[in-house]
């Protein structure tokens, strides 16, 4: 019978610790989730559903009571194609959500946004951590925010931007193209002054990648491990899951679980999710039956 070799041997360089903002976030061996909260009229998977602001406010604390371990707010939509929001509306919608949700619940809640602004107000009302899907490249002034902050800051790759990612996307090697990328992000947000262990990388599983390239992404994730930062990945019902499932209208959650399992495997440390609780019960049993690093009820 094949024994799972633990994490920490097939993974040496597995980072143990986030550090956020007035807190620590250290890792076991089954993964954090980050529950999403899309105050918008269009993401691409539950958009409208919480663009009123207490309809967001009662989603993120749903999650948080399904055991988020984090609560991802973001008010503009980043699908392919989707069209940009100007920082007043972005702020409009997102400020309500964070104060409450700040106030309401002890999870530590991270703005998801490319603005310095939307960041710096996110972070005066309480929120620990910036998530960047430009890598901290899409506005000049948002290093500056993270490093005065002290916020925990997530760099993602993308190929392109929501408008033109989905064009054409190529690599030469989609695995060691995004590792090098990744590689120069974290060594300018060091050289920006922001500490080590704030820094979570994320590769950007659709964002800028045909269904193929996902795949192989996620296959090869656990290289990400090397660069020494915690990562972050978004899967999440995706459009890739329904390629495999060979049905794009299909429900996703079930595919959105399964992808969890193979990337606790991989050693990912936060999984960003839309289904909280499904994912949570998978992940506790796939530890408590050896999935995870061959342990018998090897549950944290």
């Amino acid at each position: 019978m094949a024994i799972v070799q633990p994490l920490a041997e097939r993974f040496p360089r597995r980072a143990a610790v986030w550090t956020l903002r007035s807190r620590a976030l250290p890792f076991g061996d089954r993964p954090l989730l980050m529950g999403i909260v899309n105050v918008t009229p269009d993401s691409f998977s539950d958009g409208g559903r919480f663009f009123d602001p207490q309809a967001a406010i009662d989603h993120g604390l749903r999650l948080a009571a399904e055991g988020a371990d984090l609560l991802d707010i973001g008010g503009e939509s980043t699908r392919p194609y989707s069209s940009p929001v100007d920082e007043a509306e972005e702020l409009r919608r997102i400020t309500p959500v964070v104060a409450a949700l700040c106030e309401q619940t002890k999870v530590p809640v991270s703005i998801d946004t490319s603005k310095a602004a939307i960041a710096r107000e996110a972070l005066a009302a309480g929120a620990e951590i910036i998530n960047d899907v430009t890598g901290l490249e899409g506005d000049p002034a948002m290093l500056a925010v993270a490093h005065e902050s002290g916020a925990g800051v997530c760099a993602m790759h993308m190929q392109g931007t929501p408008q033109t990612m989905q064009d054409n996307p190529f690599y030469d090697d989609v695995v060691e193209d995004i590792y090098c990328y990744l590689t120069q992000r974290r060594d300018a947000l060091l050289a920006a002054g922001i500490e080590r262990d704030r820094v979570c990388l994320d590769p950007g599983v659709g964002f800028g990648k045909t269904h193929q390239h996902n795949l192989t992404l996620l296959a090869g994730c656990g290289r990400f491990h090397e660069l020494g930062q915690p990562l972050l990945v978004g899967h999440s019902r995706k459009g890739f899951i329904g390629k495999v499932l060979g049905d794009k209208a299909a429900d996703r959650t079930f595919g959105s679980v399964g992808v969890a399992l193979s990337l606790a495997r991989h050693g990912v440390q936060v999984l960003r999710v839309h289904d909280v609780a499904a994912t949570r019960q998978a992940l506790l049993l796939f530890q408590a039956s050896g999935g995870i690093d061959g342990r018998e009820g090897a549950v944290d």
